[in-house]
């Protein structure tokens, strides 16, 4: 007797399905020093945080009255804005048929936080891009701190004389050196890639272990430069926001659609230019629904983000596809 594939269908298990598990691919989360945590907001919908103004100085003659001037101060507003979450459940019959049902639900919760994480994180970097006015300098003492890649010339791609441009805004500025963050689209270490000379000239010779590095691993090597450039600490992230064809600075007007790279201090709690108040940390709850048969799982999370300063903060735009 012949034992065949063709005599013996019924043991021919034709869709074998393997225990691996095919994740989705994510773009890397920034520190969460980068924001001021704002702990003193247990209740209420809406934060006021004062602000103190500058003081006015006066020459003074003898025996002459000195000015008195009042104290300046301000407000600004911090308010519960968001609330997000995930729900998913898994029946009865799943349970008891499927296979790496556990595995499953563990891989699904993650992917619902993780999706929260960044749900979170471009919102928080829309907030700083749309605290600046659109079509304006938004300058600090006569400093541009919105700029347009390559002055608006050609694809207006981020080159050096922006690092350059914005280092200047942010030392007329006051703002201290440490602490100077700028988050570019991955684009913008394309360019640098393509455009920045690795000679002798620049100080990074072919036998130096920062030019084999650059050869290596290019400009940025999980989401961060290699380098410093101009005193920037420079991370990549594809969440910053999309900006439609026309946006500027009232000097240049943008002619592609672009990404807004964001440049900011995060020294220390006074410098940072974005807060954020946690209501609601990221929580999952479980429940049970009988008639149904199933489990039930919920994710939520509660928070407000917002502005607190404006001048630790610039802007560039630039190409958000080209790479030279």
């Amino acid at each position: 007797m012949a034992i065949t594939s063709s005599s013996n269908p019924a043991f021919i298990e034709a869709t074998q399905y393997s225990t691996f598990i095919l994740q989705n691919l994510h773009d890397g989360l920034l520190p969460n020093t980068f924001y001021r945590n704002v702990t003193d907001f247990p209740n209420g919908s809406t934060l006021n945080i004062k602000t103190i103004g500058s003081a006015t100085i006066q020459e003074i003659t003898e025996d002459e009255d000195i000015t008195y001037n009042p104290i300046e101060s301000g407000n600004i507003q911090l308010s519960i804005s968001d609330y997000i979450g995930d729900g998913f459940y898994v029946t009865d019959i799943m349970r008891q048929d499927g296979a790496q049902v556990e595995q499953l639900l563990s891989m699904r919760a993650s992917e619902g936080t993780r999706a929260i994480q960044e749900t979170f994180e471009s919102r928080f970097l829309d907030t700083l891009y749309k605290s600046q006015t659109d079509g304006q300098l938004n300058d600090t003492n006569g400093f541009a701190h919105r700029l347009v890649g390559s002055a608006g010339a050609g694809n207006e791609v981020m080159t050096e004389d922006e690092l350059i441009e914005m280092r200047l805004a942010f030392d007329k500025a006051n703002v201290p050196m440490n602490g100077r963050i700028a988050l570019v689209d991955p684009v913008v270490a394309a360019t640098f890639s393509k455009t920045v000379t690795l000679t002798s000239q620049v100080g990074i010779g072919a036998s130096g272990p920062l030019f084999q590095q650059l050869v290596k691993d290019g400009f940025d090597k999980d989401h961060k430069f290699v380098t410093e450039l101009h005193g920037w600490q420079i991370w990549t992230s594809n969440r910053l926001p999309q900006v439609p064809v026309g946006a500027g600075n009232g000097l240049v007007t943008t002619d592609f659609a672009s990404v807004a790279n964001i440049f900011m201090c995060v020294a220390d709690d006074q410098c940072k230019p974005g807060m954020v108040a946690w209501r609601q940390t990221p929580t999952t709850e479980t429940d049970r629904d009988i008639s149904k048969g199933r489990d039930e799982f919920v994710t939520k999370t509660r928070w407000g983000d917002g502005v607190q300063r404006v001048d630790t903060l610039g802007v560039v735009l630039t190409n958000a596809t080209a790479t030279a």
